[in-house]
């Protein structure tokens, strides 16, 4: 089929009408669609031993579209002769038009290459030239067609800036159109991946007993947290493997946000009476922490739930395994920090283990401090992300394991500026 433009050059129209076939709205609702529906068919030990952070990314990625772009600078055009129908030119003297007439002419084949995704010149943009252009996409290029009887350079270079220029539109609209999707797509993930993982935890019962059990002292003081309920620490179950597997023990949320509230309120204390405590080391100050949290919790079979290992954990154990474990340091610096975290992280074998760094400081520059905790944290390398409840003196982390980026381990650092009573 021949087409005459404004320049008098005759197109062949091939195919279909480029950006005509789908609108980007029914577009863009199959891609968020079909994300969830991916995410729903991936297999559960696959999608619930792998970061969020990272099936986020993945997600993104395979539904973005690739809006292509034209590779102007390597146009080629070939020339051929061709047998021209012109039993349909009104502009010439034919007595017959029943039957087709060929004369010998000229066609002109130009080849636009693209990279990016072919399929998304179908797609018709939210806003979008009326005067669309009809071509033939063959694999990584788009090709048009010039023919006629007495073709001219100006011409023919005209006929190809002008089509080139249509094409160029409309993917400028479809590229700001995709661009609101690529917004969309991180949310849309990882609210799928949030969703099915609990279904997936919850199926597989995940706030079971694993037999460790914490709960309040009948009668503990309340001298520094007054919790509303008796307490109980339940370990719930990892991610099932396809492989077999001892299970892992893990700290629930609430028992992890109480524990860190005891330690809190005891560095409050110590803030309003250094005097007491302003001659004890690293061990003498976890000692106090120790008594004031297995003054709150019970254990399985001790009376000690809480107890300690080496010189400065404070840990808590179930089934031979570490599921909290804190360290206390006096500030004595960025490097102290980062080995510290290099520390927490050669104790953590396990999946959601969750862990907290306290940091005392004593005449030093507090603002300072602060601002070189975030900044230490945040570069080391096993860094993720900051979590939601940080505030000034509270840092919350999500950080890597340190031999596989897929596990993950939630680090809470909590500062907390000690003066000499000298100062007081």
């Amino acid at each position: 089929m021949l087409g005459v433009t404004k320049s008098g050059v005759c197109i062949v129209r091939d195919r279909d009408y480029l950006f005509s076939k789908v609108g980007w709205h029914d577009v863009e609702r199959n891609q968020i669609h079909e994300l969830r529906k991916a995410v729903e068919s991936m297999d559960g030990n696959r999608l619930l031993n792998t970061s969020v952070d990272d099936l986020t990314a993945y997600f993104e990625q395979k539904f973005q579209i690739e809006i292509p772009k034209l590779l102007t600078d390597q146009i080629v055009v070939d020339q051929r002769e061709t047998k021209i129908d012109v039993s349909q030119d009104h502009n010439r003297r034919i007595f017959d038009r029943s039957r087709p007439i060929h004369i010998t002419g000229t066609e002109i084949e130009v080849e636009i290459p693209f990279i990016g995704e072919a399929h998304a010149f179908q797609i018709q943009p939210t806003t979008y030239s009326m005067n669309l252009p009809c071509l033939r996409v063959r694999g990584s290029v788009i090709v048009l067609r010039i023919v006629g009887t007495d073709l001219n350079a100006e011409g023919v270079k005209t006929e190809i800036d002008h089509t080139v220029a249509e094409i160029q539109r409309n993917l400028s609209s479809l590229r700001i159109n995709a661009s609101g999707l690529a917004a969309q797509l991180p949310t849309q993930a990882r609210s799928a991946i949030d969703s099915r993982r609990q279904k997936l935890l919850a199926d597989r019962n995940l706030i079971g007993n694993l037999g460790f059990k914490m709960k309040e002292r009948p009668g503990a003081q309340q001298t520094f947290t007054a919790p509303e309920v008796r307490r109980k620490i339940l370990p719930t179950l990892p991610p099932a493997s396809s492989a077999p597997y001892m299970p892992e023990p893990t700290l629930s949320g609430a028992d992890y946000e109480h524990i860190l509230g005891v330690l809190q309120n005891m560095v409050h204390v110590m803030e309003r009476s250094p005097s007491a405590f302003t001659t004890m080391d690293e061990e003498s100050i976890r000692s106090h922490f120790l008594v004031q949290l297995n003054g709150h919790y019970e254990g399985q079979a001790t009376g000690e739930t809480f107890n300690y290992q080496g010189k400065t954990d404070i840990l808590v154990r179930s089934e031979g395994r570490n599921i909290f474990i804190a360290e206390c340091k006096f500030w004595s610096g960025p490097k102290m920090l980062s080995e510290t975290i290099d520390q927490l992280l050669s104790y953590t074998s396990w999946r959601d283990t969750k862990v907290a760094i306290i940091i005392f400081n004593r005449n030093k520059d507090f603002s300072r401090v602060l601002a070189a905790i975030s900044e230490t944290a945040k570069s080391h390398s096993n860094f993720n992300r900051v979590l939601p409840g940080s505030i000034e003196t509270v840092f919350r982390y999500c950080f890597s394991h340190r031999d596989d980026k897929n596990r993950e381990l939630f680090l809470s650092i909590l500062a907390f500026d000690i003066p000499n009573s000298s100062v007081q």
